[in-house]
């Protein structure tokens, strides 16, 4: 068996959402691109946990004129092991152990269909938690325990309680976790804190 994954198979996510009958996931897609630039316009760098295919980190970057780095695990159908231009970077590697960025390097952390995926999400989120930058926000995006997705493929969604949990303990505050897309997918964020040391 192969060392353990963080995100086993985010491709396949992407592929579901591209390929289910009448899901109505993919046209929701631009809307969700667009809610998730809007929350990370500030600041240079944003990562994206579970990239899929990159078109998301190409859509963020030129949408808000930042740098994105895409991270995901899986060997699936993605790009080039590390495809890299002046907008957004793309590579494989385990979302727990990023160890190649910085402690509070990152402005904005995102993940869009990729939780429920991860084996050890609480790992993945506190190293989330190291790279995000005192008021950084993170961003997550999933389907639901008892949505469409659960009667479609049968896997093992959170509820959107668990979510918010998830994230206090990986560190994070201001954390709020609903549900939106009339009940379809889990909207969830939190910020960083700003410590006194933090703030000028």
């Amino acid at each position: 068996m192969r060392q353990e994954a963080v995100v086993k198979t985010a491709a396949e996510a992407s592929n579901k959402v591209r390929t289910a009958p009448d899901n109505g996931y993919d046209r929701i897609k631009y809307w969700l691109w667009r809610r998730i630039a809007w929350k990370a316009r500030f600041g240079r760098h944003v990562l994206d946990i579970g990239r899929g295919a990159c078109e998301r980190d190409r859509f963020v970057a030129r949408e808000n004129r930042q740098h994105v780095l895409g991270v995901d695990i899986s060997h699936g159908s993605f790009p080039e092991d590390h495809a890299v231009n002046s907008e957004f970077n793309c590579r494989r590697a385990d979302a727990r152990k990023l160890g190649f960025l910085k402690d509070d390097s990152i402005d904005a952390v995102a993940s869009l269909y990729a939780l429920h995926e991860m084996e050890k999400p609480i790992d993945v989120l506190k190293e989330a938690q190291r790279m995000v930058r005192p008021g950084g926000v993170i961003l997550i995006v999933d389907f639901p325990r008892g949505s469409l997705a659960q009667r479609l493929w049968n896997e093992n969604w959170h509820a959107w309680e668990e979510v918010a949990e998830m994230l206090r303990q990986a560190g994070f505050v201001y954390v709020e976790s609903r549900l939106v897309a009339r009940g379809q997918l889990i909207w969830a964020q939190g910020r960083k804190v700003l410590t006194g040391r933090n703030i000028p």
